[in-house]
């Protein structure tokens, strides 16, 4: 990776509220970490996929540097697999291939659970737990901000 491509990778990571940046081929591996030391989000982009259609360019709300994955509903029993990142919220790897989850799916912790798209970079959204999809609350190729619930789960 030249020098140049390196500087972009830099400026989107600043530019937006992404925390670590991570990015392996086969002859090089690229990690960028920013902000202070705080909780750990994983998130790896899948090796090959078509691309979704294009959708419009968002901008990156102001958000805290990061963001718990799983917080507790209100009054309720079931949890929340929230958004780490703004972007956009996709179910399935490809458009001819099933959906991650469905509702009733039992995930187990750190299975795939959905994809959320920022900045052309597929980043793989996992479970932090064994859980039961009780809800997905949005659809397909919806736009996502920081925080934002995605699914509704049962701990298991």
């Amino acid at each position: 990776m030249d020098v140049k491509d390196l500087k972009t990778l830099i400026k989107m990571v600043t530019e937006t509220d992404i925390t670590e940046f991570e990015m392996e081929n086969a002859e090089e591996k690229i990690v960028i970490k920013r902000g202070t030391a705080g909780q750990i989000i994983h998130m790896t982009a899948p090796a090959a996929m078509a691309a979704p259609t294009a959708m419009p360019m968002m901008t990156a709300a102001a958000a805290p540097v990061a963001a718990p994955v799983a917080a507790p509903a209100v009054a309720d029993k079931h949890e929340t697999i929230t958004s780490p990142i703004v972007g956009t919220f996709y179910r399935k790897s490809s458009p001819e291939a099933p959906p991650y989850v469905e509702v009733g799916s039992v995930v187990e912790k750190g299975q795939t659970v959905c994809l959320v798209e920022a900045m052309k970079l597929f980043n793989e959204i996992e479970s932090d737990f064994k859980c039961k999809i009780v809800e997905i609350l949005k659809d397909d190729a919806a736009p996502v901000e920081f925080g934002e619930p995605l699914f509704k789960v049962e701990r298991l």
